[in-house]
């Protein structure tokens, strides 16, 4: 996939709102992603992650690990999956479609 906001939106979406705003002349980006009860990830994305595929998708898995850690998902899993060299297509839904009562949301940058 060439277009880097596409596959970024693929990821992420329905299972998030994803808004990606420009946040600086340089070509970086916000990306955030929320859902009913609020923000759950917010990413600052560089114009050089943006541009490399083998970058941006580390940076999907990053987030995606982020948000499965922030639900109390085992990290030794997920980190088996991507060590494997297994993308992480979707991070799953909770069961009951929303965030457990007294998780506080994630917020990330770099």
């Amino acid at each position: 996939m060439d277009n880097p906001f596409q596959m970024i939106t693929d990821t992420f979406h329905p299972d998030y709102r994803v808004n990606l705003s420009i946040q600086g002349l340089e070509g970086s980006i916000m990306l955030t992603l929320s859902n009913e009860r609020g923000v759950v990830a917010k990413r600052l994305i560089s114009a050089a992650q943006r541009n490399d595929p083998l970058r941006l998708r580390k940076l999907i898995e990053s987030v995606q690990f982020g948000i499965a850690i922030e639900r109390g998902e085992s990290a030794i899993k997920i980190l088996a999956a991507m060590t494997d060299g297994v993308t992480l297509q979707k991070a799953p839904r909770p069961a009951n479609g929303l965030w457990a009562s007294g998780q506080t949301n994630t917020t990330a940058a770099i």
